[in-house]
């Protein structure tokens, strides 16, 4: 049983990306269809709540799943570059992977907040346009799940590596 856990976890992350993907565009095109004033870069928008529910549902999902991924994948740490060279292909892959989706991360969970923000208020909202702020979150956040698997994919094979390696001189 123990040896299907990791598949489960794998399709988990990957689903709750997809599904944080999928609301994200969901959030573009509900916002698009609210009435609207564009003029050059500037534009006038009535708030939608649709986009606004979807938007905080999606960045939400992409939080958990990533939280689901460094919890369950366990620390890999690298301290030097030395050790990052001597180090398996493994813990390598791990922690380019985890490096990886920290920054798809804070990209993505920011343009969703951005976009959940915008459809907040209460008010027309004016100001320079943000269009596919959504689109490109949720793009992201199906980005962010091949990285985040990859990362519990490396990080669990790496930590059985050296549970296995034999200890002491050799």
């Amino acid at each position: 049983m123990a040896k299907n856990v990791g598949f489960l976890v794998c399709l988990l992350i990957m689903v709750m990306d997809i599904v944080a993907g999928i609301l994200g565009i969901e959030a573009e095109m509900a916002q698009n269809k609210v009435k609207h004033l564009r003029v050059w870069i500037f534009e006038c928008r009535d708030p939608s709540y649709q986009a606004f529910k979807l938007g905080l549902a999606s960045a939400l999902l992409l939080a958990l799943a990533h939280a689901i991924a460094n919890l369950l994948g366990g620390c890999i740490c690298i301290w030097s570059r030395k050790e990052y060279v001597e180090s398996s292909a493994n813990k390598q892959l791990a922690v380019a992977s985890l490096i990886f989706s920290w920054i798809i991360l804070a990209v993505a969970f920011s343009m969703l907040i951005m976009g959940t923000l915008t459809n907040s208020r209460s008010r027309k909202y004016c100001g320079i346009s943000h269009h596919r702020l959504f689109s490109i979150g949720g793009i992201l956040c199906f980005i962010h799940g091949l990285f985040a698997v990859a990362y519990y994919v490396s990080a669990t094979a790496s930590i059985r590596e050296e549970k296995n390696r034999p200890s002491g001189p050799v």
